[in-house]
């Protein structure tokens, strides 16, 4: 059984300029069918963390965490620490290197400080508080036994809070996500930079270091959203809609996508008004699966393929407002939540389409419209080729909420 639970809290904003595809009462395609409302916060739900294959976190604005069974909906703890919001979470899975042999959640908030809690007994375990300005992103690096926080500068950190070591000034702007690359690197996110920074550590593990190794320009706008793919591959979103693709190992450009309504032969006077609305086109959110990339573009969302390098299915107005968040799920399906309050299941679809046979000019002739050629009379017909063609299909609505749609996730 899938459970699903989401975070919400703002009003909905805007109208779609054309109705969003509907669902009839009997959805025989939507697996999930069982509603159970979760009621622990008092504020805006922002964060959706797994911690095992049975417990999970959530966090937002009303700065508290709540540990819940994610297949009986019990809240196991409620841990009370952060005077304000919460502004990122993350999970430290279990480790040999590890003195505490449990599994542990860390969360910052707009308060500067970061806790690092017990989720077997919800016990806080570390807390910090040294920070000059508030932490935005947190990273895990289980193999290297450490963790990251990004804000106006990155820390390295153990499990003890011990701060290993910290970049100086990086950028004007804050990091805002960052993701483990190959070789020991991170790619930070930072207003419209992408960082690559190097971690370095001694022998016996005693001395660290982190120090930048290359800044990439390429984004005309903010980042908004930083995803790894694989091993070899990431991807980056801006707030003018620039996909960019880049190689994990060189940190080179691999593929560049960013008029999305010009690779669906949207007609001028469209564009132009499009154009003036600026987070029509912002990208919002993306996940991969590997072979595609899967973008939040304002109120829709586009299916891009990493080997054919072009957007290969769309859904230009999936949802009455944007799309806050896209979460991939099994059998090519796509989960989407919106500011409209609405939760969609779309189904990524493929068919064999037979090419138009070539008709001879001779044949117009018949009628007046041109003149047969002896070439013309001689054509031969060539066999009918296919070609593949996808669509993203709407196969279910998950109704419940009244609200904007932060975040949601999957637990199987």
């Amino acid at each position: 059984m899938l459970r699903w639970l989401i975070g919400g809290g703002r009003e909905p904003q805007g109208l779609a300029e054309k109705s969003v595809q509907t669902l009839g009462e009997e959805q025989t395609q939507n697996p999930y069918t069982e509603l159970l409302v979760l009621k622990g916060h008092h504020d805006i739900v922002r964060f959706l963390v797994p911690i095992d294959d049975y417990r999970f976190a959530s966090a937002g604005d009303d700065g508290i965490v709540c540990l819940w069974n994610a297949q009986t909906g019990e809240k196991l703890f409620e841990l009370h620490a952060h005077t304000q919001k919460i502004t990122a979470v993350a999970a430290f899975p279990v480790s040999d290197a590890c003195e505490e042999k449990c599994h542990m959640v860390l969360t910052a908030g707009a308060d500067r400080a970061v806790i690092v809690w017990d989720c077997d007994d919800g016990r806080q375990i570390h807390k910090v508080s040294c920070f000059h300005s508030t932490v935005k992103c947190l990273t895990v690096l289980q193999r290297l036994d450490v963790w990251l926080s990004g804000g106006s500068d990155l820390c390295v950190w153990n499990q003890k809070l011990d701060l290993l070591c910290k970049t100086s000034h990086l950028s004007d702007s804050d990091i805002c996500g960052m993701i483990e690359l190959p070789k020991n690197c991170v790619a930070a996110a930072a207003g419209k930079e992408l960082i690559i920074l190097r971690l370095k550590t001694s022998k016996d593990g005693t001395e660290w270091d982190v120090f930048e190794v290359k800044r990439l320009l390429d984004h005309q706008d903010n980042i908004l959203s930083l995803i790894s793919i694989n091993d070899l591959t990431f991807a980056t979103g801006s707030h003018v809609g620039e996909l960019i693709v880049w190689d994990a190992l060189d940190w080179t450009m691999q593929a560049y996508e960013c008029n999305w309504d010009a690779s669906l032969h949207v007609d001028p006077q469209q564009e132009i008004k499009l154009s003036h609305s600026q987070n029509k086109i912002s990208i919002q959110h993306l996940a991969s699966d590997e072979e595609c990339v899967f973008a939040a573009v304002g109120k829709g969302i586009y299916v891009y393929n990493l080997q054919m390098k072009r957007v290969i299915a769309f859904q230009r107005t999936a949802h009455d407002s944007t799309v806050l968040h896209i979460t991939k799920v099994p059998n090519r399906q796509l989960i989407s939540c919106s500011e409209d309050g609405s939760v969609r299941i779309w189904e990524l679809r493929e068919k064999q389409q037979l090419t138009a046979e070539p008709v001879p000019s001779g044949f117009f002739s018949i009628w007046g419209f041109g003149r047969a050629t002896k070439q013309a009379n001689n054509t031969v017909k060539k066999a009918p080729e296919s070609t593949t063609v996808y669509s993203l299909d709407l196969t279910g609505d998950l109704i419940g909420h009244s609200s904007a749609v932060q975040v949601c996730w999957k637990w199987e």
